[in-house]
């Protein structure tokens, strides 16, 4: 049976997609099992289909399930082979997560594996579960996994604007969209809702709190939508492939999409604000596509400026637009529709006036023949174009009679094509004059092909029209000059009528080929030099190390692809762009700046000041915008052509990855150096602790041993021996410090966390700095209903003694230091207030960092780091610390610590304890010392 040329599948998408399952056969196969959102069913229905396969004899690994408590879960759970988790030490606590490596050992066929856009524990080989899962395919096993809409990279904001909650777990949608299987497991809202209330999808005390929060039904039916969207596309990408694999090359109707096909005439934007209407009714996405032939590109400059501004148009109203360049418009339609899918195609009612000749059909008509399949949606034409094309047609007219001998620049191209006929026509004569001598020597037949080969000539020269005028000018020439009797155009022979019919058919065929392939190869030489354009482009690029070469090689590729001057704005650290030097002459900072702040493009061409003389295109780069490119073209035409003006997108984008890519680079570099130079102070710091430590024990020694020696010391020697051990004794605070710092920058640190009360361990703080507070007035302010907190004692009461002893040696005496406790929201404030000073102006944030002291140039002892201790012991445990306004007009210090779910606690008169212990000032204990 043979194959019809047109349904023969295009051989570039046919060979990419053998490429990608050649790909695929080696890799194992990627279940998703999709839901609008926690509880409709996802892990359910993957046991379920678990237990089918295992019930046929396949075999099947748990990887990692999470019940979420659900009995109906953990019961479809029960007798399955279960991988047991691997332990990872994280701070104070040992976490569980899935073992890739015993998965990898054990090889199974298919493995489960649960909520795919987890996070794993730092310590893991990857951040990300999905990560884990690929690592999995490409070994060649199987996998399912789950997925909420939510979770999807694309889709993250969207969801996050309509809950007002913005996950931090995301899995690329290039994930979702490679995957061989998405399994949609979806619900009603109102069912959904019930399973929270009776408890099957959270426990009831977190199913409440859901249930005002995110589990709203409008949330839900949102994401519902959102799911069944986001899986018919992914269904629209398997019907393409399944359609490129089995060379089907007609439309299938599983889409809504319209196709809108943009003519040369006054009736375009009509036409494309009617279809964006009738889109936005049918809530489907649309393409708008304008079809280029070798006659409509010789349309005069205003004509085309007119069609690039409605293609502008269609962009601006949602619309993908596209030129195309073809030789017949109505099979370029056809072939466009079938390869996108479109099963329904818009046009624009065409007149009797715009038809050439009166029994030539209309392009509505000729595709409707073509692809019988696929829906036409004829749209009317305007009033207003119907008048306005008629005023073209008489203005034509009277300016063809005008005694006006000046012919227009939009009309120049008709005295072109004037002079194209006249010399196509000389060029049949000179011909038939150069063959006049060769009759002798030449039969007719050879003469004949001499007048062919001049059409041919013509044709790649001239085009389809002139070659057609040369073909009929030669075929006259034939007759008058050669073909018996000379001079004349009779013919003696009946034969040569059927030569200057072949001649005629054969010249008219040759020349239309001739023509067509001149246009082709115009075409297929703008198309190479574009790709070229953009791998040398992309080339250069990937060796730059300097900001410089990436402005001089964009700003080269601009001007040699665009005939167009281009200028590369670059920002301070501010985010301000830097006006260029030398300057140039027009660009307008002002918009500059706009179009960099507001990432959009202004100037030439947009909305934003389109009468500006510049084109203003941000470099969007996936993280930030990185710079501006503004761009003078020679010709104001090229920025609204579709192609030209993605190529310019492209070469941005490039441009702008290679600014992210250097800015990462010094970033990294930094960072290293920054790196480097904190471990050689920590070791510097561990270092001198360490050797100073032995030394000052050795001190505080003696300098007691000197007060209780035998005879003893005068009371002059006595007061000197105190002051050598109160002197001591700070120094060795002072080098505790420094190898405490020195711990905790290197991670050594482990916290204790246990349940246990607040007010012991404040009560405990106060007597530990009892000496520092003997000249100062300590009052405490407690809530009566502080539940049980989740801390390390030691290190909170660190924290505590620190900013007591800072109250005390920056307050004058009798001042009052207070020292409170309240709950707030989720959190527990501790603060610690004064009536003092109060902290320097400006520096509230500046003194939690090393070596920064309360007053830059003071007599009083320490090195800057009590408060640094203080808050990374306190963001250890998850929790706040800042300063803030002290209701005694002092400093004040607020600690933010999260409860947590606390378990419950029995009455006990901790109030009286800990004002007991508070009123207890005398004692004379050291600082205790981390723990490690």
């Amino acid at each position: 049976m043979a194959i019809n040329s047109d349904q023969r599948p295009n051989p570039d998408m046919l060979l990419a997609h053998v490429q990608a399952q050649e790909r695929r056969a080696a890799r194992g196969k990627l279940r998703i099992y999709f839901g609008a959102s926690a509880g409709v069913g996802k892990t359910y229905a993957m046991l379920t289909a678990a237990r089918k396969l295992i019930a046929d004899g396949r075999q099947v690994l748990v990887g990692v399930i999470e019940t979420h408590g659900r009995e109906e879960t953990a019961a479809l759970l029960h007798g399955l082979d279960v991988l047991p988790l691997r332990n990872i030490p994280y701070r104070d606590k040992v976490l569980s997560e899935f073992d890739i490596d015993a998965a990898l050992e054990r090889h199974p066929p298919l493995i489960l594996m649960d909520e795919l856009a987890h996070s794993n524990a730092s310590g893991s080989r990857h951040p990300k579960r999905w990560q884990d899962v690929e690592e999995l395919l490409d070994a060649g096993i199987d996998v399912y996994t789950t997925v909420n809409v939510q979770h999807l990279e694309s889709l993250n904001d969207v969801v996050g604007s309509i809950t007002g909650i913005r996950v931090a777990e995301t899995v690329p949608d290039t994930v979702f969209d490679e995957a061989d299987e998405v399994v949609l497991v979806d619900i009603p809202a109102d069912e959904l809702l019930a399973r929270l209330k009776s408890g099957r999808v959270y426990q009831i005390p977190q199913a409440e709190r859901a249930a005002k929060n995110f589990f709203r039904k409008g949330n839900l039916i949102a994401l519902r939508e959102l799911a069944l969207r986001r899986t018919a596309d992914r269904v629209e990408d398997d019907v393409r492939a399944y359609k490129i694999e089995k060379s089907i090359n007609i439309v299938w109707k599983t889409d809504a999409a319209l196709l809108a096909c943009v003519g040369p005439g006054r009736g375009a934007d009509h036409l494309i604000r009617s279809v964006a209407r009738l889109a936005g009714q049918m809530n489907a996405v649309w393409h708008a596509v304008y079809i280029e032939t070798p006659a409509l590109q010789k349309l005069p400059a205003a004509q085309r400026e007119r069609i690039l501004k409605s293609l502008k148009l269609a962009q601006d109203l949602g619309a993908n637009t596209a030129v195309l360049f073809s030789n017949d418009i109505a099979q370029a339609i056809v072939d466009y529709a079938n390869g996108q899918n479109f099963s329904r195609v818009v046009m624009g009612r065409q007149s009797r006036l715009s038809r050439r000749l009166p029994w030539t059909t209309s392009y509505a008509r000729t595709v409707a023949a073509l692809a019988p399949h696929i829906d036409l949606i004829e749209i009317g034409r305007a009033a207003s174009d119907h008048e306005d094309s008629l005023s073209e047609m008489a203005a034509e007219s009277v300016a063809m009679h005008s005694p006006d001998k000046r012919i227009p620049a939009a009309n120049r191209y008709n005295r072109n094509q004037i002079r194209s006929y006249l010399l196509a026509a000389l060029a049949s004569m000179a011909t038939a004059l150069v063959a006049t001598p060769l009759l002798d020597i030449f039969n007719l037949v050879n003469i004949a092909m001499l007048f062919l080969l001049t059409v041919v000539l013509v044709a790649v020269r001239f085009g389809r029209g002139p070659s057609v005028l040369a073909t009929v000018v030669g075929v006259l020439a034939f007759d008058f000059f050669f073909v018996p009797p000379r001079f004349s155009f009779a013919v003696s022979d009946l034969q040569f009528a059927m030569t200057f019919v072949v001649m005629l058919v054969v010249g008219l065929i040759t020349g239309h080929l001739t023509a067509g392939l001149r246009y082709q190869a115009k075409v297929a030489s703008r198309r190479e030099s574009r790709s070229r354009a953009l791998y040398e482009f992309a080339r250069d690029l990937s060796g730059v190390l300097q900001g410089e070469q990436i402005s001089d090689k964009t700003q080269a590729i601009i001007q040699r692809a665009f005939r167009a001057n281009a200028t590369l704005l670059l920002p301070d650290d501010e985010g301000r762009l830097q006006p260029p030097s030398p300057e140039v002459a027009g660009l307008d900072m002002g918009i500059a700046q706009w179009a960099f702040d507001k990432a959009e493009t202004a100037g030439i061409g947009t909305d934003t000041l389109p009468a500006s003389n510049f084109f203003y295109l941000p470099l969007v780069a996936p993280m930030r915008t990185r710079g501006l490119l503004a761009i003078q073209p020679d010709n104001r035409r090229w920025i609204l052509i579709p192609e030209q003006r993605q190529q310019l997108d492209t070469f941005a984008a490039l441009a702008a990855i290679a600014l992210e890519r250097l800015h990462y680079i010094e970033v990294a570099q930094n960072a290293l150096v920054h790196m480097e130079s904190e471990r050689l102070r920590n070791s510097l710091l561990a270092a001198l602790s360490h050797d100073l430590r032995t030394p000052l024990t050795s001190l505080v020694g003696i300098s007691e041993s000197l007060t209780m020696s035998t005879p003893p010391l005068s009371d002059r020697q006595k007061e000197m021996a105190h002051a050598l051990h109160d002197e001591t004794l700070r120094m060795s605070a002072l080098v505790s410090n420094l190898l405490d710092m020195a711990r905790i920058q290197s991670g050594e640190i482990k916290l204790d966390l246990q349940w246990q009360p607040l007010e012991e361990v404040i009560g405990s703080s106060i007597r530990i700095c009892a000496p520092q507070l003997k000249e100062h007035q300590v009052q405490t302010i407690m809530a009566a209903d502080l539940p049980l907190i989740h801390f390390d004692a030691v290190l909170i009461e660190r924290v505590l003694c620190n900013l007591l002893e800072n109250a005390a040696k920056y307050t004058p005496a009798g001042s009052r230091i207070t020292l409170s406790a309240e709950t707030s929201g989720a959190d527990i404030d501790i603060k610690v207030f004064d009536n003092g000073p109060g902290l320097p102006q400006g520096r509230e944030e500046a003194v939690f960092e090393k070596f920064t002291r309360g007053e830059r140039e003071s007599s009083k002892p320490g090195v800057g780091l009590g408060l640094a201790i203080c808050r990374a012991i306190v963001e250890a445990h998850k929790g706040r610390i800042h300063a803030g306004v002290s209701p005694d007009g002092g400093a004040c210090i607020i600690i933010s610590l999260p409860l947590g779910n606390p378990p419950d606690m029995p009455d006990m008169e901790i109030m009286s304890l800990m004002n007991q212990d508070a009123h207890t000032i005398g004692s004379n204990h050291p600082i205790r010392p981390l723990s490690v």
